[in-house]
C-alpha cells in the first residue's frame, strides 16, 4: 500500500472496527455460536461479506453524492461526529452498570436455521444501514479517488478481522466474559476510541 493512502485505509480500518464491536445482538450471536462451536466459518463469513457489501454501496454511492456538497460534508461530518459521541456515552453507560452476557447455551441448531438468524441478525437491524450505509458511507467523502477505495477496503476489513476473530476466539473467552468486569473494560475501550474518532473528525473542520 502506497503511504499517501494509509492513512484513509487506516481511518476507515478503525472506524469500522469501533462500530462493530459495539456490543449488540449480531455480536452476541456469533459470540454464542463461536462457544458452541457451531457453523462458525459461514457464519462469521456472511456477517463480514453483508458489511463488505452495505459499506461498497455506502462508499460507491452515498459518498459520491455527498462529495458533491461541501456544505452537505460539514453537516455530515458533524452529525457523524455527534453520533460516535453518543456512541460513546452508551458504552460508558454500559460500563457504568454491566451484566455478563449468558452466550452459551446448550442445544444444536442446523446450518440452515444458523444462516436465517445470522441474515435477520444482520438486514433486519437499522444500525447496520446507519453504521455502514450512511455513517461509514457519507464520511467517505472526505477521500477522492484511491484514497477513498482504501479507506473503504479497510472498513470492510475491520468486518473481516472482527467477525472471525470473534467466532474463532470466542471459545478461549468463555471464562473471561462470564464476569461482568470484562464486559466493563470492553465498553470503556469501545466508548474511548468512539470518542477519539469523534473529536477527530471536528478536528479536520
Amino acid at each position: 500500500m502506497s503511504p499517501s493512502l494509509a492513512p484513509a485505509f487506516f481511518s476507515g480500518f478503525l472506524l469500522g472496527l469501533s462500530l462493530i464491536i459495539a456490543i449488540g445482538a449480531q455480536n452476541a450471536f456469533i459470540l454464542r455460536q463461536g462457544l458452541l462451536r457451531q457453523h462458525v466459518f459461514v457464519l462469521c463469513l456472511i456477517c463480514a461479506l453483508s458489511d463488505a457489501v452495505l459499506i461498497a454501496a455506502g462508499v460507491a454511492g452515498l459518498g459520491t453524492l455527498v462529495a458533491a456538497s461541501p456544505r452537505l460534508i460539514l453537516v455530515v461530518t458533524i452529525g457523524g461526529a455527534a453520533f460516535l459521541f453518543a456512541y460513546a456515552a452508551i458504552a460508558f453507560r454500559r460500563a457504568w452498570n454491566p451484566q455478563a452476557m449468558q452466550a452459551a447455551r446448550s442445544g444444536e441448531g442446523s446450518l440452515r436455521a444458523a444462516i436465517a438468524a445470522c441474515l435477520a441478525f444482520t438486514f433486519l437491524n437499522p444500525h447496520v444501514y446507519l453504521d455502514t450505509v450512511l455513517l461509514l458511507g457519507s464520511l467517505s467523502a472526505q477521500f477522492e479517488g484511491r484514497a477513498r477505495l482504501a479507506y473503504g477496503v479497510g472498513a470492510c476489513i475491520a468486518s473481516f478481522v472482527w467477525f472471525f476473530g470473534l467466532g474463532y476466539g470466542a471459545r478461549l473467552l468463555q471464562p473471561v466474559f462470564a464476569k461482568p468486569a470484562a464486559w466493563r473494560v470492553l465498553d470503556i475501550l469501545i466508548g474511548l476510541v468512539m470518542a477519539a474518532i469523534g473529536i477527530s473528525l471536528l478536528r479536520g473542520l
